[in-house]
């Protein structure tokens, strides 16, 4: 058994009933403000740091200390 095109509409029309047209917008709103924040997020960690770091000079000093 598939899915065919009239469960489709069924529920499609059944979650517009229910949610109404207003609720369903606003929330797909609230979901792309997230996605863009969240791109937004990413996209300044990565410019923060300028200059790449050498782990393992690092480790050799850690290593000299103890």
């Amino acid at each position: 058994m598939s899915i065919g095109i009239w469960q489709i509409a069924i529920v499609v029309i059944l979650v517009v009933l229910l949610f109404g047209r207003g609720k369903i917008s606003s929330l797909m709103g609230d979901v792309a403000k997230g996605i863009k924040s969240f791109k937004k997020g990413m996209a300044s960690d990565v410019t923060d740091d300028n200059e790449p770091k050498n782990i393992s000079e690092e480790n050799k000093d850690l290593d000299k200390k103890d």
